[in-house]
């Protein structure tokens, strides 16, 4: 199965499968790394958009992810926020369209992302692409466990 089907299969019941992590780890570390960001953003698998909130209103949010049902469920979640845009986009081919990054941003976020692209390092060196020679990469992520029943539960 591939991951845009994976994730499209998943998306209406994503949130909830990740509730308890959300919870007691993820909301904290999430939240910490989003808030205090003052620049042009963008967030490489944005997924259904819960944390789109935590980012300053006053600057440019944008957001990618492969999967179109998760794109769906972040698009209502957007509606109001006049500074996030939303593209259905691979991390290992950011294809923007002409004139949407009229320079590069200030910050390439991507939390939990990574362990799901078959390339991470070609979706590093897309993102590197498109940051300021001053800007910074903010990732929070993990590796895929050694213990085989882990690995395979792993959404």
């Amino acid at each position: 199965m591939s991951i845009v089907s994976k994730y499209n299969r998943i998306a209406p019941i994503y949130e909830l499968i990740n509730l308890p992590l959300e919870i007691f780890f993820f909301r904290k570390w999430r939240k910490e790394a989003h808030s205090n960001l003052k620049g042009k953003v963008l967030e490489v698998g944005v997924g259904t958009g819960r944390y789109l909130k935590f980012y300053s209103s006053h600057y440019p949010v944008t957001g990618i992810d492969c999967s179109e049902k998760m794109l769906e469920k972040a698009s209502k979640k957007v509606r109001r926020m006049t500074n996030v845009t939303l593209f259905l986009m691979d991390a290992k081919r950011l294809g923007f369209p002409d004139n949407n990054f009229d320079y590069a941003v200030d910050y390439a976020v991507t939390t939990f992302t990574l362990c799901s692209i078959p390339n991470p390092l070609k979706a590093l060196m897309e993102m590197r692409c498109f940051l300021k020679l001053s800007g910074e990469l903010i990732a929070i992520e993990y590796v895929r466990s050694s213990n085989h029943l882990i690995a395979w539960l792993r959404i």
